[in-house]
């Protein structure tokens, strides 16, 4: 196994390390959350880099990277319902898209092909990447005492853009799912 693919296997040890702190009841639990995202995000970036700068990009890497991405993203949607940051129909979307998308790679794999993740799935991701940093980074200033909802005007407004956040992520992440399957529909419904 090279070393893009042990980078894109340790964002799931990140990624259980990040709901066991955000769910803690550690007074830093939330920062700790955020900084481990944060650090999941990186090496992210950096297995991608890697397998691209070597050429080392593997079967493996091009279906664990997108699903390790994903299982990330539903773990930190799931994580964000009941501290009431995301609402659960915007989580319970994210989620289901994603299912979706990777049992249509299921299916791909069963056929012997191998559906990499498409440019606009990446962007999809970003858009979910930084709007799972927003809430966490208003967890955390809160959390550090830096923001109080009643004495800082500029918390208010950053908490006015959150439901834009979730609204653009959801509506981005619907299209680049339905695309994706007509892309693929071959394989939902094949040409006989």
């Amino acid at each position: 196994m090279n070393w893009a693919n042990r980078l894109t296997l340790s964002r799931l040890v990140l990624t259980v390390l990040f709901v066991a702190a955000l769910n803690s009841s550690w007074h830093y639990g939330r920062t700790l959350a955020l900084v481990i995202f944060l650090l999941a995000g990186v090496t992210d970036f950096i297995d991608g880099e890697i397998a691209r700068r070597y050429a080392i990009v593997t079967d493996f890497g091009k279906l664990m990277d997108p699903l390790v991405d994903k299982i990330m993203v539903a773990a930190a949607f799931i994580s964000l319902v009941p501290l009431k940051a995301v609402p659960a129909w915007a989580a319970t979307t994210v989620v289901a898209r994603d299912f979706l998308i990777t049992g249509l790679r299921m299916m791909a794999g069963a056929r012997g092909r191998v559906l990499p993740a498409e440019r606009l799935g990446k962007q999809k991701t970003s858009w979910q990447v930084v709007t799972v940093i927003f809430f966490l980074a208003l967890l955390s200033l809160s959390e550090l005492h830096y923001a109080d909802q009643g004495s800082i005007w500029w918390l208010r407004g950053w908490n006015n853009a959150g439901p834009v956040l979730v609204w653009i992520t959801v509506a981005l992440t619907i299209y680049s799912g339905l695309l994706y399957a007509w892309r693929h529909r071959d394989l939902i419904v094949p040409n006989e």
